[in-house]
């Protein structure tokens, strides 16, 4: 597994006066504190730290204003022998409820700290607000807590001590990308259920409280089906001639469809080209079974095929562009830049992505990346070339307030801007402060 929790080595004698363990709290990690925790973990503890894995939260638990442990919760481990067999789901239901699994991805006391039971205190006020926190910031709650502990380092004393649940040992695999490489060091896996009735919540098929929007055929209208089925038709098929059994548009379509139904497996798409109705496989074209009579959805291996050999850059603009059409034409589109973190290419340098999306409905409609030898500015352009705009209002930060730009989105794309002037461009902004637009604020009946 790739996931490892321990505290830091033996610390030195204590720092800090020891406290009360009634007087200690935890709380959720302020967006200002941020740094000082990554920092402190990055240097503490024996994992070091990079990044929390998907959806994630960070603590610190601190007396009287003073730090003295820090924890992360993060994604759950996509597979995990031990806990799935505790729990008893199958495969289809295990991808689809993973999100309701939290994992104690790092647990840090700080080295200047020394004070007897503190780490099973943390944990346990740090359990007793886990769940509402999740629900809090992530829009779902989750129903189990879990996490992997080296046994050559610790003895998981303070996860016992906070009556967390041993259930095995994992099976000294590492998870990089797509593959699993043999490191031959397994490690404990502990649970704690934050729901009384964890298991039956996580495993039951029937059970939908804390579901985030799954596979549901009718999540789509007839219409807005029907429109992807013909927008799909402007993706290339990539696909040799030879053994082709279902047509290109009608896989990629369903392919699509789940997706934006929730689906986040390949094993869930099958699951939604299995759950679509005769009528419905019908209406997009799907291959009929003569011997069978009866039209024939396509497997999850064929899914998996399509979407593998397909052009994924035709595949987007096909994508975002019909996702801009289903949107109010009255929204505003917005675009801006962001670096990845932990992301570079093969020369080091970093790699940073162009957007344009919709903020009210957090939907990516066109993203390009930026080059090395370039910026922001020059790809603009290419990134809204092929997105439809007349009538819609554009925003942009203050590095796009060109005169070039403004003359292309405005005459070219018949669109409307709205740009952000700030002291990079001082006389630009002394021009607008001039004008007084003060007095002649957007809700006054005459501008």
């Amino acid at each position: 597994m790739r996931y490892g929790v321990g505290m830091a080595c033996a610390p030195p004698p204590h720092a800090v006066p020891p406290p009360q363990l009634t007087e200690v709290v935890v709380r959720l990690l302020r967006p200002d504190e941020r740094p000082r925790w990554e920092t402190l973990m990055r240097q503490h503890h024996y994992l070091g730290f990079t990044a929390m894995i998907g959806k994630s939260l960070r603590y610190v638990a601190e007396w009287r204003g003073q730090w003295l442990a820090l924890l992360g919760w993060q994604a759950a481990a996509f597979k995990c022998r031990s806990r799935d067999r505790w729990i008893g789901w199958p495969p289809v239901i295990q991808y689809q409820r993973l999100h309701l699994i939290a994992n104690n991805g790092r647990f840090l006391i700080l080295p200047e700290v020394k004070i007897p039971n503190l780490a099973s205190r943390v944990l346990a006020l740090n359990l007793t607000r886990l769940a509402a926190d999740w629900q809090a910031v992530h829009g779902h709650p989750v129903f189990l807590a879990e996490t992997f502990i080296d046994p050559a380092r610790f003895t998981g004393a303070c996860y016992r001590a906070a009556n967390w649940q041993v259930l095995g040992t994992t099976r000294g695999y590492a998870k990089h990308q797509r593959t699993y490489t043999a490191h031959h060091q397994p490690k404990w896996v502990l649970i704690y259920p934050l729901h009384r009735r964890a298991q039956h919540r996580l495993a039951d098929p029937h059970d939908t409280g804390g579901r985030l929007p799954t596979m549901n055929p009718k999540t789509l209208t007839p219409t807005q089906l029907a429109s992807l089925h013909e927008q799909i038709g402007r993706v290339p098929d990539c696909r040799r001639r030879r053994g082709i059994r279902h047509q290109y548009r009608p896989v990629l379509t369903l392919a699509l469809a789940a997706v934006l139904c929730g689906a986040r497996s390949f094993a869930a798409l099958g699951e939604f080209a299995a759950s679509l109705t005769q009528t419905q496989l019908k209406h997009l074209g799907c291959r009929y079974d003569t011997r069978r009579q009866r039209f024939q959805a396509p497997s999850e291996s064929t899914l998996r095929r399509v979407l593998q050999a397909s052009d994924a850059d035709a595949l987007d603009r096909v994508l975002g562009q019909w996702l801009l059409a289903q949107a109010d034409p009255h929204e505003p589109l917005a675009v801006d830049g962001k670096t990845l973190r932990g992301a570079r290419r093969p020369d080091g340098s970093r790699v940073h992505l162009l957007s344009a999306f919709l903020p009210q409905q957090g939907t990516t409609v066109a993203q390009i990346e930026v080059g090395a030898k370039t910026n922001e500015i020059p790809e603009l352009r290419r990134l809204l070339d092929p997105v439809d705009l007349p009538g819609r209002v554009v925003t942009v930060d203050a590095l796009h307030t060109q005169q070039e730009t403004a003359r292309d989105l405005v005459e070219a794309k018949q669109a409307a801007d709205v740009f952000t002037v700030k002291d990079n461009q001082p006389t630009l902004k002394q021009d607008l402060a001039a004008l007084g637009l003060d007095a002649v604020p957007p809700s006054a009946p005459h501008r």
